[in-house]
C-alpha cells in the first residue's frame, strides 16, 4: 500500500496550521456538554464532552511545549515514529514513543494527562499522521503554549529539552 507524501495528506485532509506546530484538523466534536458545574475548577465554562483532530507533523517540525486541562489520547495512524515529551508537573520527564514498531517500544496509542507540560517530534522520516482525542471536549480557552524563560524556571533540570521544544 503506497503511503502519500506529507504534503497531499495535509491537502486530501483538509489540514491547517495549528498554534503549537504541525497542522491539525479538528474531525469530532460531541454534540452534547458538560456543564461547568459538573466539571473540575480548572475549567471555566462548560466544554464538550469530547473533541478529536487529526495532528501532522512534518520532518523537522514539532510541536511545542504546551499543556491543557483535560487529558489527552494520542493515536497513531501513519508515517514514522513520534516521540511525545512530557513534564509532569512534579519535574519528571517521559517520553511516549508513538508509532509503527511495538518491538522497538513503539505503542499505537499514549495518554498526556491533563495538566503536564508536552510537545512532540518525529523520531525520523518525513512526518507522522496522528490522532488526538480530548475529554471534556478541547477549548483553546484551556491551551497554554510555554514559553523557554517560563518552563526553564519551572523545570531547570530540563533546559535542553526546553531550548530544543519551546517555541519562544
Amino acid at each position: 500500500m503506497r503511503q502519500p507524501p506529507a504534503a497531499e495528506l495535509i491537502t486530501t485532509l483538509g489540514l491547517m496550521r495549528h498554534p503549537e506546530g504541525g497542522w491539525f484538523r479538528e474531525t469530532y466534536r460531541s454534540p452534547e456538554a458538560l456543564a461547568a458545574q459538573a466539571l473540575p475548577g480548572r475549567f471555566g465554562g462548560d466544554r464538550a464532552c469530547s473533541t478529536a483532530i487529526l495532528f501532522l507533523l512534518e520532518e523537522g517540525d514539532r510541536s511545542h511545549l504546551h499543556r491543557i486541562k483535560s487529558d489527552e489520547v494520542w493515536h497513531f495512524h501513519a508515517g514514522s515514529t513520534l516521540l511525545i515529551q512530557v513534564l509532569h508537573p512534579d519535574g519528571r520527564h517521559e517520553t511516549l514513543r508513538l508509532g509503527p514498531d511495538p518491538a522497538a517500544g513503539d505503542s499505537y496509542q499514549a495518554v498526556v494527562p491533563a495538566g503536564c507540560w508536552f510537545g512532540a517530534e518525529p523520531l525520523c522520516g518525513p512526518f507522522t499522521l496522528v490522532g488526538c482525542t480530548v475529554a471534556p471536549g478541547f477549548d483553546f480557552a484551556d491551551f497554554e503554549l510555554g514559553g523557554r524563560d517560563q518552563l526553564i524556571a519551572l523545570f531547570p533540570q530540563h533546559g535542553e529539552l526546553i531550548l530544543r521544544m519551546a517555541s519562544t
